[in-house]
């Protein structure tokens, strides 16, 4: 099984790779930029560095269900189950990038819009998701009509939570691939081991051109298929709980959202100097590469606390996992 991995990871970093490339060259003439709107000033250069780099992983994803199951890798409906939401959710995503690259701005769905979307794919998915069975942990199997409402809940929070972490070069894209890498390692599932490790090479691949200074950014198509695609292997693997460790930074990041926007709708007071929260750093006058590589070592350690933390709780009320 591992030796069929491995190369499941070579295949699709090599694809991805190329892909990228032949992505970038079209994308140079066509696309417009992919600076975010609510950026730094500092971020006006990035404005023509093209965006979408998300689409090339949305149409491996075909090939990745297809190869993992003809190796013997994993079977064919439990990878569908797994690539079904992350295909739905980058469909959305994709629609408010093309908007953006028609508009030649910033300018894509309005954030309603997105929002209309985006429930209107998680709502339908959460349904059947929970109808087939949906399990806190391997021993705790949540009631169907809970399970829909925080399936819903967790879909589309952790879809806005990757599209707001997704505003340096290689921030989204490096802690995203720590989070498939815990994936890989804790939720024991032969296709969740997968679709993890084939996820892991190919965001290898968008960082080789992603990494500072970006040459490509993933776009709200990439964050909307990453995000969904954390959340279906927690479902697959019967443990909804790993989310939130392997969300953590994530998590953190929109999170500054809210509390930024409730403050100021409140009080009238900002508690961050920008957010989300790498934006506020950025304004304390951290390097953009320093943010990034602070935020993965702080991912690493809040997955790292919060896993130990769930596994306490379940030592402690009877579990074991």
């Amino acid at each position: 099984m591992r030796m069929k991995l491995l190369c499941l990871a070579l295949l699709f970093f090599a694809s991805a790779l190329y892909c990228q490339v032949v992505f970038l060259r079209v994308s140079r003439r066509f696309s417009a930029g992919g600076a975010k709107w609510y950026a730094l000033a500092s971020h006006i250069g990035k404005s023509s560095t093209p965006s979408m780099g998300g689409l090339v992983a949305l149409g491996l994803v075909p090939f990745v269900v297809a190869a993992s199951y003809l190796s013997g890798s994993a079977g064919l409906r439990e990878m569908a189950h797994i690539w079904a939401y992350p295909v739905l959710a980058a469909v959305v995503g994709l629609a408010d990038d093309a908007l953006k690259a028609r508009a030649r701005s910033g300018d894509g769905l309005t954030s309603l819009q997105k929002l209309f979307l985006q429930v209107a794919v998680t709502l339908p998915w959460a349904a059947w998701a929970s109808s087939r069975g949906v399990y806190l942990t391997p021993w705790i199997e949540i009631p169907q009509a809970y399970a829909a409402a925080l399936l819903s809940f967790l879909g589309i929070g952790i879809l806005n939570a990757v599209n707001v972490t997704d505003g340096l070069d290689g921030l989204a894209g490096s802690a995203m691939i720590l989070s498939l890498c815990a994936v890989a390692l804790l939720c024991g599932t032969d296709s969740a081991a997968a679709s993890s490790v084939a996820g892991i090479a190919i965001l290898a691949a968008f960082l080789w051109h992603n990494a500072h200074p970006a040459e490509l950014f993933m776009g709200d198509v990439g964050a909307h298929l990453w995000g969904a695609l954390l959340l279906s292997l927690c479902v697959e693997s019967r443990f909804l709980a790993f989310v939130f460790p392997l969300a953590f930074i994530f998590g953190v990041e929109i999170i500054t959202v809210a509390v930024q926007i409730f403050s100021i709708r409140f009080f009238g007071k900002k508690v961050f100097r920008m957010s989300p929260l790498h934006h506020h750093f950025e304004l304390c006058g951290w390097k953009e590469t320093k943010i990034v590589a602070r935020f993965c070592l702080a991912h690493l350690a809040g997955m790292a606390a919060v896993l130990i933390l769930l596994l306490t709780l379940f030592e402690l009320y009877g579990g074991r996992y």
